[in-house]
């Protein structure tokens, strides 16, 4: 064991997970933590504080002390890494073992493997997850199961990790009696069993950074990508790290974040789903931000348009890829005329990203990929579109807090909110974070849509289309009516954890703000299932 460091759970870790937890990992944990934990700390103080004046009155905007940074047009980011040139396709995931090998097999471009919001952090999905990637990129992944052969192929995805957010811990590793950054704990163990394997097999070590609210947190992985390359002893600026713009505040600050980043930038996403989630959390006490159902929160609408115009706009001016956003529908294998409809609005977003000039798309299911692939090779000829400078967009900051959404709020978007959030809690609780509903792939961002929209109607006392004043009584309502049918849009959920995901929405909607984010909040319910009390957590229920 390496002193000062203690694994708290009752799994059984044997080999392989022993292969993963070994005494020059933890070795290598301890050092990052003992060097970035009080960083992280006081960011995730300063996003507190930053809330508190948004919830004052302080509007949000571009930051005055960085305007030098967003006028020196001579500053650009990394070129591309080998295997990141062409990113036209990009499918996304938990690296479950046959999920990995299924995507890396799918014909996109690259392979996000998530440790975040489709992967429930159980212990086991975490370690396993480390297993299953070190293994895809030695070749050694393949397995069969139910007589079916499951093989890697001779060209596979480009594989790209995405750790767990700055605000999540891993409770289940202390250090000096402390919990360690989940965010460092999946970095950290990917990176240190196969930065150099990767290098030596022409690729390298890759990465997608959710979550960031500053670009503060942007030159904490910075740091952390100096101080891990000079640990292993690699050249720096190998690392390649795209950045999902998923939260409002990062909205304000891309050109920063690319710049925090630049000897390791790949670029930045339209993380689409989550930051609508974010812009109804950030503005909670603003009664001028109350949107309508989120059926008809697209990306057409003025807020988000905005904000996809400046991405791409601020990536090219830089000479990185502007990643466009996730198409999470899956084929209707049982309704042809339905599955045709839902392929035809694939195509239409997808056009819309390239027309745009996004240089890449995601997808969530291996048969969408032939759908994106078309449309990205016949609107996009060459690798990308980074000379497409898009020097017409104007974006002030007033666009990106534009909530003039067109549409209504209704019983049916209710009654779906509530569907969602207890499928999907229910789902998570149970070690599952990513799910099929309604011929969608849903992974968290979904669900906190869902419930801080329920939260955001109760509190302004929104009314539906009929007139009706949406009250706690009214949501109560509505999840005992709903409560009954979840198990047959998601079969997976146990009774016991849809109790428990009715109790917190439940208590959702009567807080005077909603939590910051359901994954920790429900997060104890992992560690106590893995043998461990979870005394870290303070959202704890």
């Amino acid at each position: 064991m390496v002193a000062g460091v203690q694994i708290h759970t009752k799994v059984d870790i044997s080999n392989p997970q022993s292969d993963i937890l070994t005494d020059g990992a933890l070795t290598f944990l301890a050092a990052l933590h003992r060097t970035f934990e009080s960083t992280r700390h006081s960011l995730l103080v300063a996003r507190d504080d930053a809330q508190r004046k948004f919830d004052s009155g302080v509007p949000l905007d571009f930051p005055p002390e960085t305007a030098h940074i967003r006028a020196e047009p001579s500053w650009h980011c990394a070129p591309p890494a080998p295997g990141l040139e062409d990113r036209r396709v990009e499918i996304t995931g938990p690296p479950d073992r046959k999920m990995v090998i299924n995507a890396m097999n799918s014909g996109a471009k690259t392979f996000m493997a998530d440790f975040e919001d489709s992967n429930a952090p159980t212990f086991a999905n975490v370690i396993n997850g480390q297993v299953n990637l070190r293994d895809a990129i030695r070749r050694q992944i393949d397995f069969e199961s139910g007589g079916k052969q499951y093989k890697l192929s001779e060209k596979p995805a480009v594989l790209i990790v995405r750790p767990r957010g700055w605000h999540l811990d891993e409770t289940r590793i202390t250090i000096d009696n402390t919990p360690i950054s989940a965010s460092l704990f999946d970095f950290a163990l990917y990176f240190y069993h196969n930065a150099k394997e990767l290098i030596k097999r022409g690729s390298g070590p890759y990465f997608y950074l959710p979550k960031m609210e500053h670009y503060l947190e942007a030159r904490l992985w910075n740091d952390v990508f100096l101080f891990s390359q000079s640990y292993i002893g690699i050249a720096h600026n190998i690392i390649r790290a795209t950045v999902l713009i998923e939260t409002l505040p990062a909205a304000f600050q891309m050109e920063e974040i690319l710049f925090e980043l630049r000897n390791h930038s790949a670029g930045l996403n339209c993380g689409r789903w989550d930051y609508i989630f974010s812009a109804i959390k950030k503005r909670r006490a603003d009664k001028s931000a109350v949107l309508p159902d989120r059926k008809d929160v697209t990306m057409t609408v003025p807020f988000m348009d905005s904000y996809v115009r400046l991405l791409i706009q601020t990536c090219h001016r830089r000479k990185v890829a502007a990643m466009g956003g996730m198409s999470a529908q899956i084929p209707i294998k049982d309704d042809l005329q339905a599955n045709e409809v839902a392929m035809e609005k694939v195509r239409a977003d997808k056009f819309r990203e390239v027309a745009a000039g996004h240089d890449g798309t995601w997808i969530a299911h291996p048969l969408i990929n032939q759908i994106a692939r078309k449309v990205f090779d016949e609107n996009m000829l060459g690798p990308n579109q980074y000379h497409i400078r898009r020097e017409d967009v104007k974006v002030a900051a007033a666009d990106l807090l534009n909530a003039s959404v067109p549409g209504k709020i209704t019983e049916d978007g209710i009654r779906s909110n509530v569907s969602v959030a207890l499928a999907y809690c229910g789902a998570w609780i149970g070690g599952n974070g990513c799910i099929p509903i309604n011929y969608l792939m849903e992974d968290a961002a979904t669900a906190e849509i869902a419930r801080v929209q329920l939260w955001q109607w109760v509190k302004y006392g929104a009314r539906i289309d009929t007139g009706e004043q949406i009250t706690t009584q009214y949501v109560d309502r509505i999840i005992a009516e709903q409560a009954p049918g979840i198990k047959k849009i998601a079969p997976g959920v146990k009774e016991s954890h849809l109790k428990i995901a009715k109790k917190y929405l439940t208590a959702q909607i009567r807080q005077q703000w909603p939590s910051e984010f359901l994954t920790s909040d429900l997060m104890p319910y992992l560690t106590m299932a893995d043998g461990v009390e979870d005394k870290w957590y303070r959202n704890s229920l």
